[in-house]
């Protein structure tokens, strides 16, 4: 019966595929409704604390953006970008990266990838090179932001085995930094040349490919204000963290857990962006990023739930078979986090799934960490929202999906990036543990 299952959760995603953008979620309720009413399985657990700090850090963020902040950040990066646009396949991922890092979303490096391409297409780059490995390390952050659903999942479940918050950050973001920074050393070699591109060379000569030069950008009043404000949210976040962790223990059973603590802090910068910076509230909910977030949110809710509903049903089945095989050989436990964020289509949904699992079944912390960052394969199916922007704002036509699906610029970039993530997570962490 479990083959038929997984035919059932395959079908759901394949058919949200299709469908594409939210509807991904759609079928992933589909799915829930097959795999229960039909083959009899107890619903899984809806990802609630994932989806609430999602909800919560993407209404900051579009308050930031409505006063003029994202504008403010991409200004930044198009003049980083464009001060060492020879360089831009190395400074794009570093941007993205640290966008990611810094607002928990990988949502933000839409604003940037309209400017990544713009750049390679002026210096005569392959605009896939630069693009595919931003929207890599913007998936591959996601493990290493200090306000990131996933890594806030992760250390509450490493606390009870002596690792703290910010031991969990000292580990997870030097390795996932320097993994796609070396990965972007290899894309400057992966394709063939633009001006040797077939796919280029035909859309040229049909006048299918433009060049918009540097953008002009009215930065709003409130713009670096909001910024700060959000920053500000971002430190207080890691701050109070480290003050009710174990380790630390300034303070004793908190009234306000880490998980709230995070949708407080947000909501309150949203609250001060909206009175400080004086924006139109009603503006919010139409901007980009908050529509983006919001589909997010759908998305994780049908997959998640779906995947979490076939798992949860054969979790001891998988704790028999792979319980022997974790123990000798403990780093395919990425390759378990690879396959399932796959499926569930979320780092946070996917720790959730498999994280505690794999610890009682006796996984050392430092294997665990070191697996984090695999929980980012969200490339491997080129249906995630920032992937698809790349390819459509890249009218040269060197970022695009193969016939095969699977044959996609991004592939290559994303599994030598998560490799070489493990590979040092395991090297840092037995030093630091």
């Amino acid at each position: 019966m479990w083959v038929m299952e997984l035919a059932v959760v395959l079908a759901a995603i394949v058919l949200g595929t299709r469908l594409g953008g939210v509807a991904i979620g759609y079928t992933g309720g589909l799915g829930v409704l097959v795999l229960t009413l039909v083959f009899g399985l107890k619903p899984g657990h809806i990802p609630m604390d994932v989806i609430l700090i999602i909800m919560s850090v993407i209404a900051a963020i579009a308050a930031m953006q409505v006063a003029g902040g994202l504008d403010f950040m991409v200004h930044i990066a198009e003049r980083i970008l464009r001060r060492n646009p020879r360089h831009v396949t190395l400074l794009a991922p570093m941007v993205t990266y640290i966008m990611t890092l810094l607002a928990g979303t990988g949502h933000t490096a839409f604003s940037t990838l309209p400017v990544i391409a713009e750049v390679a297409k002026e210096q005569g780059i392959r605009p896939s090179r630069p693009l595919s490995i931003a929207v890599v390390a913007s998936q591959i952050a996601i493990t290493a932001s200090p306000i990131s659903a996933a890594v806030v999942f992760m250390s509450g479940a490493l606390e009870p085995l002596g690792v703290g918050y910010l031991t969990l950050l000292a580990i997870c973001i030097p390795t996932t930094f320097v993994a796609c920074m070396l990965t972007a050393l290899l894309c400057n070699h992966l394709g063939v040349e633009l001006a040797q591109d077939p796919v280029y060379q035909d859309r040229l000569a049909k006048g299918l490919v433009t060049l918009r030069g540097e953008t002009r950008m009215q930065i709003l009043p409130g713009a670096k204000k909001s910024v700060a404000i959000f920053l500000a949210a971002i430190v207080a976040v890691v701050l109070y963290a480290t003050l009710i962790s174990d380790k630390v223990g300034l303070i004793q059973n908190p009234v306000l857990p880490r998980n709230e603590a995070i949708m407080v802090f947000m909501l309150s910068a949203a609250t001060l962006i909206c009175l400080l910076c004086r924006i139109d509230t009603g503006k919010i909910t139409s901007t980009a990023t908050f529509k983006s977030g919001m589909s997010a949110c759908i998305c994780i809710l049908g997959v998640a739930w779906l995947g979490d509903t076939f798992i949860s049903a054969h979790i001891e089945d998988i704790k028999a078979v792979s319980g022997t095989i974790l123990q000798q050989s403990p780093w395919l436990l990425a390759v378990v986090f690879f396959f399932a964020s796959m499926l569930l289509y979320s780092q946070a949904a996917t720790a959730k799934a498999l994280v505690p699992s794999a610890l009682l079944l006796g996984v050392s912390p430092v294997t665990a960490i070191a697996s984090f960052a695999a929980v980012s394969a969200l490339f491997v199916l080129p249906t995630y929202p920032t992937l698809l922007a790349a390819v459509e704002m890249d009218d040269t036509g060197s970022t695009r999906i193969g016939r095969w699906v699977f044959n996609h610029p991004f592939m290559i970039p994303g599994v030598v990036a998560i490799s070489l993530s493990v590979a040092l997570g395991f090297l840092v962490g037995n030093w630091v543990l």
